[in-house]
């Protein structure tokens, strides 16, 4: 009998556990004491289709405390969907303090595309500046400057699904900011001058397709940093060195090529030279055996080569006398 009594206190616990796990009521007594009232069916269903209760009762509550209509469907559908309920309920109120033109449909479409909406519609408010890294550029007399910016933007809720980011608004600001110091004749001209970047840049219109709107662009800083057209022209000058040094080498080689091709070829020539007079004395003694010459002949021919070969070693020797003097 006790064995039955305590299994049965034991199953009425483990019941009312289960009902007030299933049912919350005070999310309940809160949600109709405020005005926002959520039957228990719907709470029961929360809890079946595994959704938070708390999630979704708490955002209603403070949604029509502000005067913001949205059913509790709608939240827990943008719930199931895996967005943040909270953060949409408190842009909604945001925006609609602000004056801003901003719907559930828009709130939770920028939601669930991964944007913090709380915020945006706070940018949106108050606008947000965004530091730019130093942005080096060139002036068409070859000095180089660093320019800091800031840019001044607010959010754009209509294109902030599906719109470029910040890095964005950064790189194009960078390249405005270096053609229109590319384009000034000197230097001294944007320093005297800095709003003039700021004029050029705007004028682009940098922020069509991005998620934001800009402001203003201000100039915080210019530095002058190298003179790079200096630097081009020792380089070229260098280079241009350097070709000329590869091309007087090649001459060079060239001419030693050719002196060293005279060179055999005069090698070749004394060759053929002592080849054929070398064939000399076996001409004349077949003249000599063929009776084409006499003794005498071969007498006066010998006299004639001996003349000059004196001849040609007094010239040898008074040209080395002269050298001496």
């Amino acid at each position: 009998m006790e064995l039955g009594v305590a299994a049965f206190a034991f199953l009425i616990v483990v019941f009312l556990v289960v009902f007030i796990w299933l049912i919350p009521f005070p999310l309940w007594i809160a949600a109709w004491s405020s005005g926002a009232y959520i039957g228990l069916v719907s709470l029961i269903g929360m809890r079946l289709r595994g959704v938070t209760p708390s999630e979704i009762v708490r955002p209603r509550i403070t949604a029509v405390k502000a005067g913001i209509r949205v059913t509790t469907d709608q939240l827990e559908a943008h719930y199931l969907a895996g967005g943040h309920v909270e953060r949409v309920v408190n842009a909604l109120i945001s925006a609609d303090k602000a004056g801003i033109d901003l719907t559930f449909a828009q709130a939770t479409a920028i939601d669930l595309a991964g944007r913090d909406v709380f915020e945006a519609v706070q940018t949106s408010v108050n606008p947000r500046v965004i530091n730019t890294p130093k942005i080096t550029a060139v002036a068409k007399d070859g000095i180089q400057l660093s320019v800091l910016t800031r840019i001044t933007v607010r959010s754009n809720l209509n294109r902030l699904v599906g719109g470029a980011t910040e890095e964005t608004v950064i790189a194009r600001v960078g390249e405005g900011i270096v053609s229109t110091i590319g384009s000034a004749e000197n230097y001294a001209v944007v320093l005297e001058n800095p709003d003039r970047i700021s004029k050029n840049v705007l004028a682009r219109g940098l922020d069509a397709g991005t998620a934001f709107e800009i402001l203003s662009i201000d100039i915080a800083d210019i530095d002058v940093t190298a003179n790079i057209g200096a630097q081009l022209n020792t380089e070229k000058a260098e280079a241009d060195k350097q070709i000329a040094q590869a091309q007087a080498e090649s001459r060079r080689a060239l001419a030693v090529a050719a002196e060293q091709e005279m060179r055999a070829k005069v090698q070749e020539m004394r060759a053929k030279l002592v080849e054929a007079e070398a064939m000399i004395p076996r001409a004349m003694a077949a003249a000599l055996e063929q009776g084409n010459i006499g003794v005498m002949d071969y007498y006066q021919i010998r006299n004639l080569a001996a003349d000059t070969e004196m001849r040609d070693a007094i010239g040898r020797a008074t040209g080395g006398e002269k050298k001496e003097e």
